[in-house]
């Protein structure tokens, strides 16, 4: 954590706090209630359908959920200053903490998987900044980049609608 990060922690206690430390464990069900905010700070991808609208429609994949549960999960953990905060593996559920590289901002991720049918699942992902107003599409950007990671990692066949 570089001394920027600990000097803004004396203002803002979540950013001198490393991993995913400093920031509450969110319950399980997160997105079943979920309510944007009015700001621009925070990105959903989640299949069609999904309340409240998606900024990123996410197609039916054709995996169990389980899979694609873990693949989500790994390509969460190979992205650079990802931690993990808490998984829920009976709801397919997982929370992460993303932190900025130089102020050690926190984002919060969160991630679930549903069955939708015989060996088919669906994924909604929500990325959101703690401070500030605007992220600049910091969000956005992370979703895209985990959608294509994701991608990547799954047969061509498993990922379309």
């Amino acid at each position: 954590m570089t001394w920027m990060a600990m000097l803004l922690g004396l203002f803002l206690p979540a950013c001198g706090a490393p991993g995913a430390q400093g920031l509450p464990t969110p319950p399980p069900g997160t997105l079943a209630t979920l309510r944007r905010p009015a700001s621009p700070n925070s990105a959903l991808a989640a299949p069609a359908g999904f309340t409240p609208a998606a900024d990123i429609v996410l197609p039916v994949y054709h995996l169990p959920p389980a899979q694609l549960f873990a693949a989500i999960e790994a390509v969460a953990a190979g992205e650079p200053r990802v931690f993990v905060q808490i998984v829920y593996p009976a709801t397919l559920e997982a929370h992460w903490v993303a932190r900025s590289a130089v102020l050690n901002f926190p984002d919060l991720i969160v991630a679930q998987v549903s069955p939708a049918g015989k060996d088919s699942s669906t994924l909604t992902l929500y990325s959101h900044s703690v401070y500030g107003y605007s992220d600049l599409g910091v969000n956005r950007k992370r979703l895209d980049a985990w959608i294509a990671a994701l991608n990547a990692r799954l047969p061509a066949a498993n990922s379309r609608s």
